[in-house]
């Protein structure tokens, strides 16, 4: 490349205004400044000059050079000092391309300091209200969307401990929640709300940034539920039918809607239950299904010909700790009279009991809050539901009864008709032995099954007819 000196001669400093006059002519050129300094000349895309110095230095048997800066954006006085702190360095023994990074380095450090620290006062600030929003989304993932969930937390977490920081909360806090929904009658919301608040907690305890807020421990651990909630309460419900009961409910159906019929003015009367949900009942009884299996019941899994019912493994609940499967039900004269007299009703849909107002099913919780507002005596509701009905038209004994009731009543039915118990859990579609034994032992005993639905059936057109 060219050399160019300043007009005083080789060996001399350039001045600010020889570096001024310089022109795009000149591009490529050298511009010597003495001290190891150099300058070569730059023209910009607009055709403007610049001119970039670089310090070069002996380091062993290399020459490298140091940056100090481009004229005129950066003063030449600058571009000098720069110079000067770089051969100071060398005079040490030190790179100062090195010196320069490590500064860059120091700085990008302050910088990620006061970021984290910024970003710590954020998180200690983060309340429960802002846990739930992100587990909700990312943490849990249950059959019904986390509407329940969402429900329960949204009605008795949220009001009361929603904005408390997530380090500052307290066992007392839950406590506090726990107790007044056992006093409000409601101790199995209080089970289920403690279950699902731990499980939120330990999700918590394993990420950031909730974990660096749980570093004295994790609040949920130390509620020991089961010293809240009353000495009898079971989550286990064993309420089963008697015989008679079950005559008792027949006679109840058909006593409301002889009533109700009868009626001259229909609104002082009560409204009967729907004959739909009458039919449901009968079929969780007799089939030993769910109520969320039967309520999505669909007319093109239903074969009157072949007597058979499949529930798609889409509405079914996992076998053991497998996965979802498949469920063929085997229709006695009993089950197969119910969806016959179902379809008179609902024929002209794809759905066995249909939404009023949507395409598809109707809720799954419908049945149960049909039944449960006629046998309010149970219940301990501090206020009248609006568009509900509230009577003990449906009480047949001295507990209340639910739809569930009616697949374990179905189920002690069979076992009481000496049906063998591996037959009973197949036909609730429960998982049968070992791991090892539904690996290898596979007959699937249909047969066997048939026969049990068929002797229950035959049971219950007995008691019933």
């Amino acid at each position: 490349m060219p050399i160019k000196y300043p007009k005083s001669g080789k060996g001399n400093k350039w001045t600010i205004a020889e570096l001024q006059a310089i022109g795009p002519e000149c591009k490529g050129e050298i511009l010597p400044d003495g001290g190891g300094l150099n300058g070569e000349v730059m023209v910009l895309s607009g055709g403007a000059v610049s001119i970039k110095f670089k310090y070069s230095f002996r380091l062993g048997d290399k020459t490298p050079r140091f940056y100090c800066g481009t004229f005129p954006s950066t003063g030449l006085a600058d571009i000098r000092n720069k110079r000067d702190r770089a051969r100071d360095l060398v005079r040490q023994g030190l790179d100062p391309r090195l010196k320069k990074v490590a500064e860059k380095i120091e700085s990008r450090n302050a910088v990620e300091a006061v970021l984290a620290k910024e970003e710590q006062r954020l998180a200690e600030e983060l309340t429960i209200a802002d846990m739930f929003d992100v587990w909700v989304m990312d943490g849990v993932n249950r059959k019904d969307s986390n509407k329940y969930i969402k429900q329960t937390f949204m009605k008795y977490i949220i009001p009361a401990i929603g904005s408390i920081q997530v380090r500052k909360l307290e066992y007392q806090d839950l406590l506090k929640i726990y107790k007044k929904l056992v006093a409000d009658g409601k101790s199995t919301t209080a089970f289920e709300l403690s279950k699902d608040f731990k499980q939120m907690m330990t999700w918590a305890e394993k990420r950031k940034p909730w974990r660096l807020l749980m570093v004295e421990g994790n609040p949920a651990d130390l509620i020991e539920i089961h010293k809240v909630l009353p000495s009898d309460f079971t989550k286990e419900r064993d309420r089963v039918l008697s015989e008679d009961e079950i005559k008792r409910l027949k006679n109840a159906f058909n006593e409301i809607s002889q009533a109700y019929g009868d009626a001259l003015k229909k609104y002082d009367s009560e409204r009967p239950l729907k004959k739909e949900v009458q039919h449901a009942m009968w079929i969780c009884l007799s089939a030993l299904t769910r109520i969320a299996e039967t309520l999505k019941a669909e007319w093109k899994h239903i074969d009157f010909d072949k007597r058979t019912w499949l529930i798609p493994a889409a509405n079914t609940k996992k076998v053991g700790k497998g996965k979802q499967t498949d469920h063929l039900v085997y229709l006695s004269d009993f089950t197969l009279n119910q969806f016959k007299m179902l379809y008179e009703i609902t024929g002209d849909s794809s759905w066995v009991f249909p939404a009023r107002y949507k395409d598809g099913s109707v809720c799954e919780k419908s049945a149960s809050k049909l039944i449960g507002d006629r046998q309010v005596k149970f219940k301990n509701r501090t206020r009248k539901l609006k568009c509900r009905v509230e009577s003990n038209s449906l009480v047949v004994g001295d507990e209340k009864w639910t739809p569930h009731d009616m697949r374990r009543t179905g189920a002690t039915m069979m076992q009481q008709l000496d049906v063998p118990r591996d037959v009973i859990n197949l036909c609730q579609h429960h998982a049968v032995g070992s791991k090892n034994d539904r690996h290898y032992l596979l007959h699937d005993f249909k047969d066997k099954q048939e026969a049990a639905w068929k002797v229950l059936g035959d049971r219950l057109q007995t008691i019933l007819k």
